[in-house]
């Protein structure tokens, strides 16, 4: 019966079992991997599923989700959950391992496990017999880190397959959920590159394809994210998913196998003790060392270096080894010398695929023993973290005339399990967010740290990043309103009238974009408004408002375009507003040419590849395919000239050198640009437009404040010198020009901007063409290197220039951060819309 299942599992992956296992350097047993017990032969090996042993090959996800779900079909110790889907819909799976007897009662379990919760649990503190404490295991979130996920199908068979008395004290008294694949998409990508280019006689010179993977690589996800920094933003499925599942258990100990450069060892938590967020409790730390000692003893056993305490950090509330923290749980991380292939030269000597998923086996089993072994400690850390962090303080959020904004603020809230309420009084324009640790950390500002290195970024101010004005309250969640559910952006039903002269749309809703490409797609003549006006009716609209006009659309009749303002509605949630004639109380008629400007749809190229950063593409590419529903095209830069570029009104380059477009490259664009065509850049690519004269920018040079200095420092004190100069990621404010159209929808001149590295632009020497500033003292939030918030003051966040009748659009940094910078999303997007209608007179 097995094999006749096991057969069916690979004839649906469309792969074959005649796998040359001659083709690894060495026949490796089962105890290579796992010890050597007397296993259950009722269970398939993942080698007899496989037909080679992992390590010879990198398994693709097709194949290990098939094997897990085989197992589970001939395991009474699991229960398989399929808790998502990826953007390439592929499956996000969850193996729940406990005792047969527990897999009847599971969500009895998951109640008793509520233990945490010092509000409503019944179970005191000394009573911990019946309280199960909960393993969350998860493996690769980098695809081209795949130790971890090979390790996986291993890993979940012991649990599966050994004898039960080996594991009965973790099984019987505890929960493991097993996700054998944070990333299911750059997995897949990974494991195809890695085995298409495995030699028979394999090379282990890290100059061979095999080990230089192709653009975007195997690290991200489909949109080119990388998921690791998106625990906290949960803006993909993948953390969604998993998000969901971890509140759902409030796991106690959380693991996460990854991998680092070829010539490491083996790392383990806990990390750098100076780099730890201010937040997490010192008892955090103690019990991650006290797990340490395990995964040592482990390492110690098969012989593998490693070490500990030092390089990486547990700041960044983001990621999956530090999320964990700041909830009552401990988050273990795992970095493994990566082999990038199946062989590699390393300092260490040869490293082999197959030994990198061993470390990576033996501190999986490592991490289950220490949590059997621990769980009492573990129980009782995670409800006093939550005793001690009870608090009738919250923060209320103004939604800035931009409910779009505040909602999808309302949603990362609610998906980390904060309680959020509309105001008690019925004011829809303010929400309340309640007490929770995860609330404190996202919400106050930091700017003094013990150590000036940063893995990662030194701040996420969440309303920051939302460009929402909030502030602290004490006494909890208001009494009435309504819970916030988790929801999308549209309307239940649409509500605009019936206009017999136009229809407005406001600029002030995030999702206005969408709207107007709605529109635009359509066919419909839509014109901006570069002035305020109040209608007829006494309804005051601001700069960016888009109008439709009734009689002009030829595209389609009266009933048509009403019925297309309706489906706007739906999918956005915003009100568009009728009006029945062009006069206004206050401002310009609706048909004045100095007030209005015809508005293009967007077409859009993208450049990639070609030394573009392709998190910064990703950003891009996600921002306008899933949020707007606005097409792009992906042009890679070796492409730029010999393609068509006139089918493009707008091109965008996010960060990057350029070099791979050449002279060639570099005339088309300028023989492209001229009226209608907008050249957006960010970051080296602004700089790279200077270079070009396709952008007036004067850089601002940093000044280092040690020049000159002669002082003497100690030899070892160099690399944390040079570090403290880094600007990683942190918050300053900018100051807008309202009346700018790349600043429309806007309420306040105040922007929040995140910056991650030094670049500085000079103001333009045009009055006009600076519209979004620096001043002095802009530090909002995070580490900002010494003396470089002065060299920041008053210079320009954003600069317009042009070229033979074209627009460029410069920005210092990068307005769509990890997809989860909202505010500044805005000038990017009204960058795209119109940027073509920026007067000529205020860039020249």
């Amino acid at each position: 019966m097995h094999k006749l299942l096991l057969s069916g599992l690979l004839l649906l992956a469309g792969l074959s079992l005649s796998a040359q296992t001659s083709n690894s350097e060495e026949d490796r047993p089962l105890t290579y991997y796992l010890p050597d017990l007397d296993y259950d032969q009722s269970i398939t090996t993942p080698e007899e599923f496989l037909g080679w042993q992992i390590g010879d090959w990198h398994i693709s996800h097709d194949l290990q989700q098939a094997y897990m779900r085989l197992l589970a079909s001939q395991s009474d110790r699991i229960k398989l959950e399929e808790i998502g889907r990826t953007y390439e819909d592929r499956p996000l799976l969850n193996l729940i391992f406990t005792s047969p007897d527990n897999q009847a009662r599971l969500e009895d379990l998951r109640v008793k496990h509520e233990f945490w919760n010092v509000r409503n649990s019944n179970v005191r503190e000394g009573d911990l017999a019946d309280v199960p404490a909960v393993l969350y295991q998860g493996f690769s979130i980098h695809g081209n880190e795949p130790s971890g996920g090979n390790a996986a199908p291993l890993v979940a068979y012991y649990l599966a397959a050994a004898p039960y008395d080996v594991v009965a004290e973790v099984l019987d008294n505890n929960i493991i959920l097993f996700d054998p694949c944070y990333n299911p998409d750059g997995f897949n990508r990974f494991a195809s590159w890695a085995n298409v280019h495995k030699n028979k006689v394999m090379t282990a010179d890290g100059q061979d394809r095999e080990y230089n993977e192709a653009y975007p690589r195997g690290r991200t996800n489909h949109y080119w994210f990388d998921l690791n920094r998106d625990w906290l933003p949960v803006q993909h499925p993948e953390s969604r998913a998993r998000i969901k599942q971890f509140h759902e258990w409030k796991p106690n100990v959380l693991t996460d196998h990854h991998e680092m450069g070829t010539n490491a060892t083996f790392f383990f938590m806990p990390g750098e003790p100076t780099r730890i967020h201010p937040m997490t409790p010192q008892v955090n730390q103690d019990l991650t060392a006290r797990i340490g000692e395990y995964h040592a003893e482990a390492l110690d056993e098969i012989g593998s270096l490693y070490y500990s305490g030092e390089g990486y950090d547990d700041f960044y509330y983001g990621k999956g080894s530090t999320y964990p923290d700041i909830n009552g749980c401990v988050g273990i991380l795992f970095e493994q010398a990566s082999s990038r292939g199946h062989l590699q030269e390393s300092e260490n000597g040869l490293l082999s695929f197959p030994f990198t998923i061993r470390n990576q086996v033996a501190t999986a089993m490592s991490t289950i023993k220490a949590f059997g072994e621990l769980r009492d400690d573990l129980l009782r850390y995670q409800r006093n973290f939550n005793l001690n962090n009870v608090a009738e303080d919250g923060y209320v959020v103004d939604t800035d005339n931009d409910p779009g904004r505040a909602r999808e603020l309302a949603e990362i809230m609610r998906r980390h399990d904060v309680p959020v309420k509309q105001d008690g009084d019925g004011n829809p324009d303010r929400y309340w967010f309640g007490a929770t640790p995860f609330t404190k950390a996202v919400f106050e500002p930091i700017t003094e740290f013990e150590d000036s290195l940063f893995y990662d970024v030194s701040t996420f101010v969440m309303p920051y990043a939302f460009n929402l004005p909030y502030e602290k309250v004490t006494g909890g969640l208001p009494a009435g309103g309504d819970w916030m559910p988790l929801g999308g952006t549209g309307m239940e039903e649409p509500t605009a009238d019936r206009a017999d002269y136009a229809y407005l749309l406001p600029w002030n809703d995030y999702y206005s974009a969408k709207a107007a490409y709605m529109f635009l797609d359509a066919g419909v003549i839509a014109k901006v408004s570069s002035k305020p006006f109040t209608t007829r009716d006494g309804v005051e609209m601001g700069r960016g408002t888009i109008m439709i006009p009734v009689g002009n659309n030829q595209t389609m009749d009266e009933d048509e375009l009403f019925e297309l303002v309706r489906e706007v509605e739906s999918a956005t949630g915003i009100d568009v507003l009728a009006v029945n004639t062009g006069t206004v109380d206050q401002g310009l008629m609706l048909g004045s040419r100095s007030a209005y400007e015809s508005l293009r749809k967007p077409e859009i190229a993208v450049l990639v590849e070609g030394g573009t950063r392709s998190y910064d593409v990703g950003e891009v590419w996600h921002l306008l395919d899933q949020r707007f529903n606005i097409p792009i095209t992906k042009l890679s830069v070796d492409r730029v000239a010999r393609a068509d570029l006139d089918r493009y009104n707008t091109i965008i380059m996010v960060d990057g050198y350029y070099g791979g477009l050449g002279d060639a490259g570099t005339e088309a664009i300028k023989e492209w640009m001229g009226p209608g065509r907008v050249l957006i850049t960010q970051k080296g690519a602004a700089s790279w437009a200077a270079r070009n004269d396709l952008a007036n920018i004067t850089m601002r040079s940093r000044k280092d404040p040690d020049a000159g200095d002669t002082d003497r420092r100690p030899y070892g004190m160099a690399g944390r010198d040079g570090g403290g100069k880094v600007l990683g990621g942190a918050i300053y404010e900018a100051t807008g020009d309202l009346t700018h159209p790349l600043l429309f929808g806007l309420e306040r001149e105040s922007l929040p901007m995140f910056k991650r590295g030094t670049m500085m632009f000079e103001p333009s020497r045009n009055v006009y063409a600076s519209p979004l500033m620096y001043g002095e003292n802009a530090l909002m939030s995070g580490y900002s290197p010494r003396g470089f918030e002065d060299q920041l003051a008053n210079s320009a966040a954003v600069i317009v220039s042009g070229r033979n009748g074209g627009r460029s659009i410069n920005f210092a940094d990068n307005p769509n951060f990890r997809a989860f910078w909202y505010g500044s999303n805005r000038p990017f997007l009204n960058a795209i819309f119109f940027g073509s209608t920026i007067s000529g007179s205020t860039i020249e």
